[in-house]
Order: C-alpha cells, then sequence, then structure tokens
C-alpha cells in the first residue's frame, strides 16, 4: 500500500512509524520547515544576542505514558537521558502541597496524602473518603459530571491546592468546565497503572529532539519520505475505484493528523467533489471536528540570577498559587533540565487577555510569591488553540472519516484528554487501521 499521512506532529509521526512497521510505503507531508507540530522547539535569543532554543511550551509527561516512552525507545531516544522522572509532586515555594513517596500503588498516593504539609487531618482524611469513592466506583461517573461535580464536599483548600492544579495541568479546562469522565481516567492510569506510573517525567531535551525528529529519521531509514514545507491544498477522494489523490499525488489510503480546524477543512472540500454516498459522513465528521471549542496555553521565559550550583529552586518543578491576577499555574527551573542557569518558564494554562498584560502579571507574580525581584522576560510563546475544551459529554471526531481516510491527533475520539500521549496513541490507531483495511 502507499500511504500518506499529512501532518508530521507526534500523532503523525506515531501514524507513519505504525505503518512502516507493518510494509507499507510512507510519504509524510509536513506544512510547516520542521517536524513537530505543536510540541516543537522554536530559536530566540537572550538579552546578549547569544541564540537560545525554547520550547514552544512547557510539556510534561508521566510515567503512565506507555505508548510515548515506547515510541521514544523505538526510534532510538535514550529515555533515561531524556527525561528527568521524579515521584509525582505538587510542592509551593512556602514547602506546602503533597509529594507521592517511591512506593507502589496506591500506597504511594495514601502516605502522599497522609504527609501532605499544611493539611489538616481532616483535610486529608476527607481527600482519601473521596479518592476510595471513586476507585469503589471503578473511576466512572455520569457522562456530563464536571470535576467540580466530583469535588463536591472537598474542603476548598484541597481543590484549591490539589484538584484544580491537577485538573488544569491534565485536561487544561478548568474543574468547574472539565470532564468529570475524563479526569477519572487519568487520575486511573496514572495513579493505579503500576509502579511509576503517576512520576513526572520532564523533557531534559528540546521537544523535538525528545520525539519527532528521531522519529523522522527511523522513517527516513527505512524508505519513507517525510516531506516538510509541503502544505495540502487539495484531498481528492477515489472515483470510478481510483485511490485518493493529496495534491494530484495517488495513494491507497490518508491519514489526516493535522490540527482539527485544518483537517475539518480538507475533509469539507473533499466533500464538495466526493461520490454521493461520502458526501453525508464527510460533512458530518467536518462539522464534528469543527465544533471543538479550544483553550489556549501561554508561556512566559524569563531569567534570573542562579545560584552556585546553576539551579533557582531546590527542585525543578514549583506549583504557584494561581488567582484572578496570578496567572501561571508552574514554574519551572530550565537550569536543572539542561537549559541555561537561571532560565525559568512559567506556564499559564486556560490564558486569557493580551501577551503584555500576561506578562506583566507572571513577572509581579514571581516577584511576589518567588521572591525574584531581578527576573528578565526572555521570550513569551502563546499557543493559542493549544488544546481542545475537555468538557462533558464532549462529542470528539472518529478515527475513521471514511473507507480510505482516517485522522488522528488529540482532539480524536478517545479516553484521554489532549495530551502527547493522547496524540501518539491515536496515531498508532490510526495508522493500524489503515494497514487492516488495505489488508482486507
Amino acid at each position: 500500500m502507499r500511504l500518506a499521512i499529512v501532518g508530521a506532529g507526534w500523532a503523525g509521526m506515531a501514524a507513519a512509524m505504525a505503518t512502516v512497521q507493518r510494509g507499507h510505503n510512507v510519504t509524510v507531508f509536513e506544512a510547516a520547515r520542521t517536524v513537530g507540530g505543536r510540541a516543537r522547539t522554536v530559536p530566540c535569543s537572550q538579552a546578549d544576542g547569544s541564540a537560545l532554543l525554547l520550547d514552544n511550551g512547557q510539556h510534561i509527561l508521566i510515567g503512565a505514558y506507555s505508548e510515548s516512552l515506547r515510541l521514544m525507545h523505538e526510534c532510538g531516544v535514550d529515555v533515561e537521558e531524556a527525561l528527568l522522572r521524579l515521584p509525582l509532586t505538587l510542592r509551593f515555594a512556602d514547602g506546602s502541597g503533597l509529594q507521592w513517596p517511591d512506593l507502589p500503588p496506591p500506597w504511594d498516593a495514601l502516605f502522599g496524602i497522609l504527609r501532605a504539609r499544611s493539611w489538616s487531618w481532616r483535610e486529608r482524611l476527607a481527600l482519601l473518603r473521596t479518592a476510595s469513592t471513586w476507585q469503589r466506583k471503578r473511576f466512572v461517573c455520569a457522562a456530563e459530571a464536571s470535576v467540580n461535580d466530583l469535588c463536591q464536599g472537598l474542603p476548598p483548600r484541597l481543590v484549591t491546592e490539589f484538584i484544580d492544579p491537577l485538573c488544569v495541568a491534565a485536561l487544561n479546562t478548568r474543574a468547574h468546565e472539565a470532564s468529570g469522565q475524563v479526569f477519572l481516567r487519568v487520575l486511573k492510569d496514572s495513579l493505579f497503572s503500576g509502579p511509576g506510573g503517576s512520576n513526572l517525567l520532564l523533557p531534559r531535551a528540546e521537544l523535538g529532539a525528545l520525539f519527532p525528529e528521531a522519529a523522522a529519521r527511523w522513517l527516513r531509514t527505512r524508505g519513507a519520505i517525510v516531506r516538510t514545507g509541503t502544505r495540502i491544498h487539495d484531498l481528492a477522494a477515489p472515483l470510478a475505484g481510483a485511490g485518493w489523490h493529496v495534491n494530484g499525488m495517488l495513494f491507497d489510503g490518508v491519514v489526516l493528523a493535522t490540527a482539527s480546524t485544518e483537517a475539518a477543512r480538507l475533509v469539507s472540500r473533499c466533500a464538495q467533489n466526493a461520490p454521493i454516498d461520502l458526501t453525508v459522513p464527510l460533512c458530518d465528521w467536518a462539522a464534528c471536528a469543527h465544533a471543538l471549542r479550544f483553550e489556549a496555553i501561554t508561556t512566559v521565559y524569563a531569567q534570573t540570577s542562579a545560584g552556585a550550583d546553576g539551579h533557582v529552586f531546590p527542585v525543578p518543578m514549583l506549583a504557584l498559587r494561581s488567582g484572578p491576577d496570578r496567572p501561571a499555574q508552574f514554574v519551572f527551573d530550565r537550569g536543572q533540565l539542561g537549559g541555561p542557569a537561571g532560565l525559568l518558564a512559567f506556564v499559564v494554562s486556560t490564558s486569557q487577555g493580551e501577551r503584555e498584560l500576561l506578562e506583566q502579571q507572571v513577572l509581579a507574580q514571581a516577584q511576589g510569591e518567588l521572591e525574584l525581584a531581578d527576573l528578565r522576560l526572555v521570550q513569551t510563546v502563546v499557543e493559542k488553540r493549544a488544546t481542545f475544551a475537555c468538557t462533558p459529554a464532549l462529542e470528539r471526531p472518529a478515527t475513521r472519516v471514511v473507507p480510505g481516510l482516517w485522522a488522528c491527533g488529540d482532539y480524536v475520539a478517545g479516553p484521554y484528554p489532549a495530551t502527547l500521549e493522547g496524540a501518539v496513541r491515536s496515531g498508532t490507531l490510526a495508522g493500524t487501521a489503515a494497514c487492516d483495511q488495505g489488508s482486507d
């Protein structure tokens, strides 16, 4: 089979690897000059004019991301070197918060909650009771339930210091409108998937090097074609038994691995000249993709003075007390993650407002909560469509669009929110499905 993969992000690379591993011919088309999609590396300059490579956002993986880790290993990435593994930690600058011990589940969660600093015994027991209820119900709730609905009766401080930051980190959606079912699935797979499943995996390499660039090299050495700087304008369905046409080139099948808006555009245009039996399903799929709502993520990179060891904080990552005028939820000490000493990355999930205002608020937040008086702005990266809004009972587009055409990406129907793991799982699924249909 000759298969076209449109998009060279994490999902597209996973789909391409799945098809090549099954012996098929693959051509990957990417509109940008580099691979990686929305998890990529961008060049910028420091205040002194020296070159600096930054990710277009600070990403976190967890130990339960089995498909991401498998694919990295498969294409030759040294996972232990590329990722810093830490116990699940939600610690604030004043030392409050919690940290999971290095124990198998569920003992890590039990002892982590019991030893949480600044929480009263009443608060700790309330969280244990709630977590036990979720487990007894097999981490299943009503489709229309929000995360806030799941947490009724929890003390306000637990919601503020544990549920809210966990929810916004996992789903990039505020707890009052985030899907309770997706939140429970993430908790189940991370906290109860086995030893190390809840660990935080912090990238020590640029996002491009972490998987997409290594995957592109892996694909090329096996005969696949990866074309960057090539935008797909035309997608045509088969007529009279012929194959799919991608910019006039003939393929047996196509996997759309672009952002949902671009995939919907291509599918809508395809429907205009498609055979009559394909028109309705093509239009229905495009309408479902168009209906998705998006959340932005802003990452503010700033420079400050580092200690003799090159570190700003005692740990690589701290939680921040977010509020109306304090937009950042986390800060990362990039000097502990392979970056320049003193470089910090402030993450503002579900960000709103103008870039300049966010920068001012983040710098003021850092000066007040972290007591960093010499902070200097380096670069601000705003991803306006970073993730889809993971709301209750959300209808997401299917992997199979019509026979011979599939879609993959973190927005496609599945159990996970918009994460790297959701993207690569959907890519592997779409690539495998394309091969299986061809075999049939």
